[in-house]
């Protein structure tokens, strides 16, 4: 499970240095070479909805299922429930004060995300999907249609 964990923040490292300096970069291929760690990463989520685990780093991938209205109390959040290959569904409530929306966002998508992880009884929600702009906290995004919102 360490390696699986190592493999994937090493990844999510070297797709985030791609993005920055804008190189061309699709995560498909290479997340096509690893679905063993891919799995993992539902496999962590399941373990952290389980163990009722709250605040941990996670990344993964899933397909919209669900557009909700956004939250517009306080920070405003686009919120919408994706569906993991394991079948676990999540809620994500990207922050659009300190983030793009992504408008383009259908029912039907797929979309990568990466972000903090908190427990609740329907399958947990990833926020934090964004930079922090007083750089406290580790920064997230969402990656959809192959743009990266952060």
């Amino acid at each position: 499970m360490k390696k699986a964990v190592i493999i994937i923040l090493i990844g999510l490292g070297a797709y985030g240095a791609f993005t920055r300096f804008n190189v061309p970069f699709s995560i498909k291929p290479i997340l096509s070479l690893f679905t063993s760690e891919v799995s993992s990463s539902d496999e962590a989520l399941q373990r952290a909805f389980d163990e009722k685990l709250s605040g941990i780093q996670v990344g993964g991938s899933g397909k919209v299922i669900t557009m909700l209205p956004d939250d517009t109390r306080g920070s405003r959040h686009q919120r919408f429930i994706i569906r993991l290959d394991s079948g676990q569904t999540l809620l994500i409530a990207h922050n659009i004060d300190l983030a793009p929306r992504i408008d383009a966002l259908r029912v039907g998508d797929h979309i990568n995300f990466y972000g903090q992880y908190e427990w609740n009884a329907k399958g947990g929600v990833v926020h934090w999907t964004h930079h922090d702009p007083s750089g406290r906290h580790e920064d997230g995004w969402l990656n959809h249609g192959g743009k990266l919102y952060r």
